[in-house]
C-alpha cells in the first residue's frame, strides 16, 4: 500500500521484530524469503490519503482481517517475552468490520478492545506501528503486575 522504497525505515522495535517474525512464519513456501522486513510490513503502513480513499461499504478485505489478527498475535508474543506468561488473543469480527479483541493471561483479561472500521486497519508510520504495539504491551503488563495471582491461573 505504500512506497517504502524511497523512505529510510528503522525497524529495531522489539514489537516491529516480533510482528515481522509473525508474518514471515506464515510463508510456507518461501515466497517473502527475499524481501526485505520493510517490504513485509508494508502493508500495515496506510497514510492519512490512503485510508481516506478506502470505503467502509462491504465486507473487509481479508487481508486486512489477517492483519489486524497477525498484530494482536504479536502483541501477545511480546507480553510473554516481557512477562514469561502466555498471553491468548482472541478476536471475533462480524463481516462489517466490527468486533472485539481480548488477550487473556491465565484468568486475567490484559486487553479488551472493541474494533471499528476495521477496513482502514494501519499505522502512519512504522513508528506508529512500533508505538501502538508496545502500549498494548505495557498496558498488559501494568495489569499483570496489579493482579499477578490471577494471571498465573
Amino acid at each position: 500500500m505504500t512506497d517504502i522504497e524511497d523512505k529510510p525505515v528503522d525497524l529495531v522495535a522489539p514489537f516491529v521484530r516480533t510482528l515481522v517474525r509473525v508474518v514471515r512464519a506464515e510463508d510456507t513456501f518461501g515466497v517473502w524469503e527475499r524481501k526485505s522486513d520493510a517490504e513485509i510490513l508494508a502493508d500495515f503502513i496506510v497514510t492519512k490519503e490512503q485510508r481516506r480513499q478506502i470505503p467502509i461499504i462491504g465486507d473487509p478485505d481479508p487481508d486486512v482481517m489477517g492483519r489486524v489478527e497477525k498484530f494482536y498475535v504479536a502483541v501477545g508474543l511480546e507480553i510473554e517475552r516481557a512477562t514469561g506468561r502466555m498471553a491468548s488473543p482472541m478476536m471475533k469480527m462480524s463481516h462489517e468490520g466490527f468486533g472485539r479483541v481480548i488477550l487473556s493471561v491465565g484468568r486475567l483479561v490484559v486487553i479488551a478492545k472493541s474494533l471499528r472500521d476495521v477496513h482502514r486497519f494501519g499505522f502512519e508510520s512504522f513508528d506508529k506501528l512500533a508505538e501502538a504495539g508496545e502500549k498494548l504491551v505495557e498496558d498488559a503488563k501494568t495489569w499483570i503486575d496489579a493482579y499477578p495471582a490471577v494471571a498465573d491461573v
